[in-house]
């Protein structure tokens, strides 16, 4: 196994190779008091195991008998936190580590009452992608390293645990819950969430499980998951987890969707009241494939995890919907794509696929370069080999390396061979993967649904027509959105004004369309919004929306004290993953 440089393990030396966790929830002192019993596989000259771990209290390490070993936590370094280096005799099989989490256990987020939908109970969830983990669980906390797992998890009576596996749906009034994933997993996609909890059937292997008040709506929204699952299934084979369910958790959580195995873990945003938003549901879903059954092996893979998960994130909507729903998928994707090289530069080794992120928190690789420059390359590869061919092979891709971890170079050397490359071929794949920018001739996406609102946007702009003649009446949310994003940076007040009055944008449901009207209209000095937007910072915690919102608020001279003053305030409702980033642009 090579060596990960963001983790301190060394699996070609000593391995865990399944876990039993036991876990209690102390909401009181907000900590997890944990056992992690790990199954090794280790070399003959092995003298040690080494573990993850950042800001965990360790009480004590012994032998599968409950004999004390030796062990020592070494120097801690940014982001990757401290080794725990273990010492084992010649005949070691299994290890058990106790331990606490503390206030520092980044992974974790302790909502009060006060922060969730009823405000009544408490709530808990952790995120672990990229390389927090360690931070809740002593763990070889690596995508290339997996292992099977079970977890006995005690909380106050009245609260629902979830995890990344078989899951309850109903109440233990002694709150003793088990769990258990029975297919290999890396550490990251260990997951696991405390709340009042209720939940919905959506078919023979799909639901939803949210808070009481929200749950008629995540029904209503996700009606469509199993057959997303079926259309899934159909492209790439059957789906090798049991049941595929949702948790839709408090708007602190920081992503739009964490592909947690069995139960993925999903922002309230996309609750927009008219289903528009489900295709980061299809998202996530396609992760049971991409990202979950294949998985990158270190970070600076982080492409093949999400490329190829948006290209089968489109096919799924397109084989439910149609494909000029998916063609508005792909231009909005690309419009995000150049934007993000426009920001790093088209020269930066960032805008590569193959990243190179030692020294570097994991979480840099996290850009719209692995999702949507991947997504192109796939594209590319499918427009010179014919989709019939490129579908046949995502199928013995899939197959093939199942609940396994793969690199970019072994994913090249299998396609060449699959799909028969020339060199000239392969020269391009490669040039796609591991130089900056795109290359000169590629092919962008194009919507005509998409162009009918450019040009609608760009006649608003030029003064030719008022808001009260755009006819919108069969538009989506993707045509409003694209409407939103094209309309001319020199636009007066007053325009916005018109624009507002006539469709509501600062009081939109949908919260993408109120984020891209932030975004375009706050900069021209319009104040119309001013207050929404301190609310919506103030109630989401989405990273995707938070980080830029208060980018651009900081660029504005009238708004600038207001919003780090804003984001003091509030800056303790946001996950740390959220919080952290909005930090470098205050400086603090």
């Amino acid at each position: 196994m090579s060596q990960d440089a963001h983790s301190y393990s060394k699996p070609e030396d000593c391995v865990i190779t399944h876990a039993d966790f036991t876990f209690r929830i102390d909401f009181k002192n907000e900590t997890i008091s944990g056992t992690a019993r790990y199954q090794i596989r280790k070399s003959p000259s092995a003298g040690k195991i080494v573990l993850d771990t950042r800001n965990l209290d360790i009480k004590g390490v012994t032998d599968s008998a409950g004999n004390p070993l030796k062990y020592k936590i070494g120097n801690t370094s940014p982001f990757l936190g401290a080794p725990l280096e273990i010492e084992l005799n010649e005949k070691a099989t299994a290890i058990r580590v106790e331990y606490t989490t503390t206030r520092n256990s980044e992974a974790l987020q302790w909502l009060s009452p006060e922060q969730t939908a009823g405000k009544k109970h408490p709530f808990l969830f952790t995120q672990g992608q990229a390389i927090l983990s360690r931070t809740w669980i002593p763990v070889q906390d690596s995508p290339g390293i997996r292992f099977t797992w079970s977890a006995d998890v005690q909380v106050d009576a009245g609260l629902l645990p979830l995890m990344s596996g078989t899951n309850p749906t109903g109440l233990n009034p002694e709150g003793h819950y088990h769990f258990e994933m029975k297919n290999p997993v890396p550490a990251y996609l260990i997951a696991l969430a405390v709340g009042n909890l209720e939940f919905r059937s959506l078919g023979k292997s799909t639901g939803v499980y949210a808070e009481p008040e929200t749950i008629v709506a995540a029904s209503y929204e996700f009606a469509d998951m199993q057959n997303m699952l079926g259309a899934a299934e159909s492209l790439y084979g059957k789906y090798l987890w049991e049941r595929y369910d949702v948790i839709v958790l408090p708007p602190s959580f920081p992503f739009g969707g964490m592909e947690n195995p069995m139960l993925t873990f999903a922002t309230p945003t996309i609750l927009a009241g008219d289903r528009s938003l489900t295709s980061l549901i299809a998202h996530e879903l396609a992760h049971s494939w991409s990202g979950n059954l294949v998985t990158n092996k270190t970070w600076d893979d982080f492409w093949l995890n999400e490329g190829f998960t948006v290209y089968f994130e489109r096919r799924i909507m397109e084989a439910l919907y149609g494909k000029a729903y998916a063609d508005m998928l792909a231009v909005l994707g690309y419009q995000d794509l150049k934007e993000t090289i426009a920001e790093l530069g088209a020269d930066s080794e960032d805008t590569s696929l193959k990243l190179k992120l030692e020294g570097r928190d994991a979480d840099d690789g996290m850009t719209d370069i692995a999702y949507e420059k991947g997504c192109l390359l796939l594209l590319q590869i499918e427009s010179r080999k014919g989709r019939e061919a490129f579908d046949s092979f995502l199928n013995n891709y899939f197959g093939h390396f199942r609940f396994t971890s793969i690199n970019t170079e072994t994913f090249v050397e299998y396609i060449s061979e699959q799909l028969s490359f020339t060199p000239e071929q392969l020269t391009e794949v490669k040039r796609w993967i591991y130089a900056p920018g795109l290359p000169v001739d590629y092919v962008s996406p194009r919507s005509e649904r998409l162009e009918k609102a450019l040009k609608m946007a760009s006649e608003f702009s030029s003064g030719r027509v008022p808001a009260e003649k755009i006819d919108t009446s069969q538009w989506s949310s993707h045509e409003w959105l694209y409407f939103i994003r094209n309309l001319n940076d020199s636009l007066e007040i007053d325009q916005y004004s018109e624009l507002d009055e006539q469709f509501g944008f600062t009081s939109s449901g949908n919260s993408e369309i109120k984020f891209a009207w932030f975004m375009k209209s706050i900069p021209s000095g319009y104040k119309g919004c001013d207050a929404e937007v301190d609310r919506f910072l103030s109630t989401v915690g989405r990273r995707k929306f938070v980080l830029p919102l208060f980018k651009m608020l900081a660029k504005q001279e009238r708004l600038n004290q207001h919003a780090k003053e804003l984001f003091i305030q509030i800056r303790n409702s946001y996950h740390s993953v959220t919080a952290n980033s909005v930090d470098e642009v205050f400086g603090l």
